[in-house]
């Protein structure tokens, strides 16, 4: 039972580090090569950990090997748009200036019940409004919809709104981020004094407090459990 522990820790450290190493990118989007690595660095993984009669060298050998083909296809990808082109392909135009294209969707096995899926996930319901959609590698669709078809932006209507900044969390689920406070230029009595104005008393019954720039604060209080 111990060997079994020990060999499931050391295999899953070992893939959390190259999937660090991938980079972040690949955490939340992947590609063809990186979801073959993906499916066979769990295959080799799931190996070792059930049968103790294999070496945990077997399992930690190829598991390396495959990482560092990664990285070295990564760097080969950043120096050689060719070679990007050949392991990832290229993204496809479906959709320009209103128009499908039957052959590029066909190509990529894209059905238009799936085109009408991404177009209305993105907001989208008429083809026609759409100058370009996109199929990118990762298999995602990108929308670019007609200039007059994007929502105007505060500089199309002569407005200056005030820059808010990046809101910083003071409060998570009850606890206090001491480093937070300070780290936005508060104490504690400032803190008292937000949560005395909410009808609160104790930090323990705020879910989420954030402060940004402009000493904007959000409030949520915790909720009743039933």
């Amino acid at each position: 039972m111990v060997i079994a522990f020990i060999r499931t820790i050391i295999l899953y450290l070992l893939i959390i580090a190259g999937v660090r190493l991938m980079g972040k990118r690949q955490v939340g989007e992947l590609e063809p090569s990186e979801l073959v690595l993906a499916l066979l660095i769990a295959d080799l993984a799931a190996v070792p950990m059930q049968d103790f009669g294999i070496p945990l060298i077997s399992g930690v050998i190829p598991i390396l090997t495959l990482l560092s083909m990664t990285m070295i296809f990564s760097m080969l990808s950043m120096k050689s748009v060719r070679f990007r082109a050949l392991l990832c392909g290229r993204p496809s135009i479906i959709v320009e200036n209103g128009k499908l294209h039957q052959r590029e969707m066909a190509k990529n096995r894209f059905t238009v019940d799936e085109l009408m899926e991404e177009l209305r996930m993105k907001g989208v319901t008429d083809i026609s409004t759409v100058k370009y959609a996109i199929l990118e590698t990762n298999g995602q669709l990108s929308v670019l919809p007609y200039a007059d078809q994007k929502p105007p932006a505060a500089k199309d209507m002569a407005l200056s709104p005030e820059e808010g900044g990046l809101p910083i969390v003071i409060i998570n689920d009850g606890h206090i981020l001491e480093h937070n406070l300070k780290t936005r230029g508060y104490d504690l009595n400032w803190l008292e004094k937000q949560l005395e104005q909410r009808g609160v008393k104790k930090a323990e019954e705020v879910y989420l407090l954030t402060a940004d720039e402009q000493g904007q604060v959000y409030f949520a209080p915790k909720e009743d459990k039933k």
